[in-house]
């Protein structure tokens, strides 16, 4: 059990604790991405935003530190500053963009998971793989109909979704573990 991965009964209280309380905070937030998609999708655009930003702002001093005169470097950085700015003044353009990306790789990944599942056909459990298959290319489908306005509520509604289950997870499994 996971007694073997600690080495002490404080390790694993505090885990346990931990993993309780972040998973009822996860829970909270899934819930609001699902009930208010559009505020989680804004509020996930500008995270990525303002990481683009500090990346940029970091892959600078990095340049000016290692070498100054990489125009390449100093081109990397101004572009991610540039594209975190875009992105952070401009929200809903940058909620489009990724709505975009994610239709896009909805397909892809449906595309290979539906030529994997004919691969392993013969095996047990290969029609798992065909279901992931089609619901993948039916999200991806799903960005593309609507695309742009539906990119506003289905990014905050898969960020909730994946949000909540994670933090259903992390729930289930602090309440699992026994501290002796």
């Amino acid at each position: 059990m996971l007694t073997y991965l600690f080495d002490s009964n404080d390790l694993l209280s505090k885990f346990r604790k931990h993993s309780i309380i972040a998973g009822i905070i996860f829970i909270l937030l899934g819930a609001v991405g699902i009930i208010f998609p559009a505020v989680m999708s804004i509020a996930t655009t500008l995270f990525i935003g303002w990481l683009l930003f500090f990346g940029g702002i970091l892959a600078g001093y990095h340049n000016y530190q290692a070498h100054k005169k990489e125009w390449l470097g100093w081109l990397k950085a101004f572009l991610l500053v540039l594209m975190g700015l875009v992105i952070v003044f401009y929200p809903m353009s940058g909620i489009a963009t990724l709505g975009l990306l994610l239709a896009i790789y909805f397909l892809l990944d449906g595309f290979g998971s539906f030529g994997m599942a004919f691969t392993l056909r013969p095996m047990k459990g290969w029609w798992w793989m065909l279901v992931n298959s089609i619901i993948s290319i039916a999200l991806g489908i799903l960005f593309l109909i609507g695309w742009p306005l539906s990119s506003l509520l289905l990014i905050g509604l898969l960020v909730g979704i994946s949000l909540f289950f994670d933090g259903l997870t992390l729930l289930m499994l602090g309440i699992a573990i026994k501290v002796e």
